[in-house]
């Protein structure tokens, strides 16, 4: 049985126990490295980085709420953290303990008036997915619109998350101690700050139901994109219930060949970016447990507890900034709209071409009508100019709260698609679903695309 760590002075003896932990095998190995060979120097940072990443790996996993959330963020936001670290993190992306099943059928009982056997012609106790606040179980139910059994997906919510969650966020600089592993210097206080605002909004399930549906209807009948339906009668303030989709997860994806893997970069691509300018919304948690693969191509994406929603005048910046930098090449231009939008205070001495370049960074894969393949390098180097404040330019450049959740998205998409290796001609997909421009279909995908467009 699991038992849910909530006291704060509990949750908070797991952080300071954390935190020692790292700090101590730091501080051990830092010693006797002074008197170590060049081997034997190896052999202590591999022994630092198994014994950090397996007291990461447990604390958070076990812990779950907030702490979790921030580990499966450092999980994939950069190849510079040390590997084993990474690996143990990298396993909060779609597993972690579950709870029992007595406990998830008091949820279910609680929400929606009668436990899962009375609910459900099928339900299966032992959970298929366990995340960072709930857990996901198999079920069959009739439909009440159809008549017709159907197989479902429940997700509920780990009892007493909520005050798990509340004493993590007072905790939440943890991040920073992570990630300062691979970031000698790094302040991801912006980053922090964005994941403790939007959490709170993901434990509301009756939100994250009707954000979900709201990504299912506007992709109904997508040919590549699938969202799953949510089912509002088995649903409730702590329990989701949509259709079950089977397919492959990341990892069994990650061994098909390369053409298929570079189909799913394109599909992650216009999933990301066929949303924000067509929805102006993006769900936005982007890591390798929140999709399913299909050998049809197609992609089923879940989890929409943190969508973020986008004002029009906020779309309008978005668009003329990337217009500037990408599609005129406008450096006075692009100068002006960073500043109307506080990315940039005014008074830098920097000439405009200068600070274009230190800005369009995000850009630099679209800028050109070319083909290319995305990489880590690539990803990891944007993580590093992101937080790289030793320029000049960065000590008038500032992240507005939007912009921090759009690099957010952007870091994240960036370092899938390098680990998909994704090769393709990005510029011309990009002018397909840049709004001022609405290009032509570049790729077979895109004929699909654009023919269930017409068909709208």
């Amino acid at each position: 049985m699991l038992h849910l760590r909530t006291s704060r002075t509990q949750r908070n003896s797991d952080v300071v126990q954390l935190g020692a932990a790292v700090g101590l095998h730091y501080a051990g190995t830092a010693a006797r490295k002074v008197f170590a060979s060049a081997e034997r120097r190896v052999e202590l940072d591999r022994e630092r980085e198994l014994k950090t990443a397996e007291a990461v790996a447990e604390r958070l996993g076990n812990m779950k709420g907030a702490l979790m959330k921030l580990g499966q963020m450092a999980s994939y936001i950069d190849e510079s953290l040390p590997a084993p670290l990474r690996d143990a993190l990298s396993q909060l992306q779609s597993s972690a303990p579950p709870m029992s099943a007595e406990l998830a059928a008091e949820v279910i009982r609680k929400d929606l008036g009668a436990r899962p056997e009375a609910l459900f012609l099928e339900w299966d106790p032992d959970p298929i997915a366990a995340a960072s606040i709930g857990q996901v179980h198999r079920a069959v139910v009739l439909d009440p619109l159809t008549g017709q059994e159907r197989a479902v997906a429940v997700k509920v919510q780990y009892p007493g998350v909520a005050d798990a969650v509340a004493t993590d966020l007072k905790n939440a600089d943890l991040l920073g101690l992570i990630l300062q592993q691979g970031f000698g210097g790094l302040d991801p206080a912006d980053m922090v700050t964005e994941v403790k605002e939007r959490l709170t909004e993901e434990l509301d399930y009756r939100l994250e139901a009707a954000n979900q549906q709201r990504f299912a209807d506007h992709y109904r009948g997508h040919p590549f994109i699938h969202v799953p339906d949510v089912l509002p009668t088995f649903s409730g303030p702590h329990v989701i219930t949509s259709e079950l989709v089977d397919g492959a997860t990341w990892q069994e994806m990650m061994t098909w060949p390369q053409e298929a893997r570079d189909r799913v970069g394109e599909v992650l691509f216009r999933f990301v970016f066929r949303s924000l300018y067509g929805m102006h919304a993006f769900n936005g948690d982007p890591h390798p447990g929140n999709y399913l693969f299909h050998r049809d191509g197609r992609v089923t994406f879940l989890d929409f507890g943190l969508v973020k929603h986008f004002t029009d005048s906020e779309m309008t910046t978005f668009i003329g900034m990337v217009k500037a930098a990408a599609y005129d090449h406008d450096a006075t231009k692009f100068r002006r709209i960073l500043e109307q939008a506080g990315m940039l205070r005014t008074g830098c001495p920097a000439p405009d071409a200068e600070i274009g370049e230190y800005f369009s960074q995000f850009y630099e894969t679209v800028r050109d009508d070319r083909q290319i393949t995305w990489s880590s390098e690539y990803s990891s180097s944007i993580v590093r100019h992101t937080f790289d404040r030793s320029s000049p330019i960065a000590q008038y450049a500032t992240v507005p709260k939007t912009f921090v959740f759009i690099q957010r998205i952007n870091l994240g998409l960036y370092a899938l698609l390098g680990e998909l290796q994704a090769t393709g001609n990005y510029r011309r997909i990009a002018e397909e679903l840049w709004p001022f421009v609405q290009g032509p279909p570049s790729t077979p995908m895109a004929e699909l695309e654009h023919a269930w467009l017409r068909d709208r």
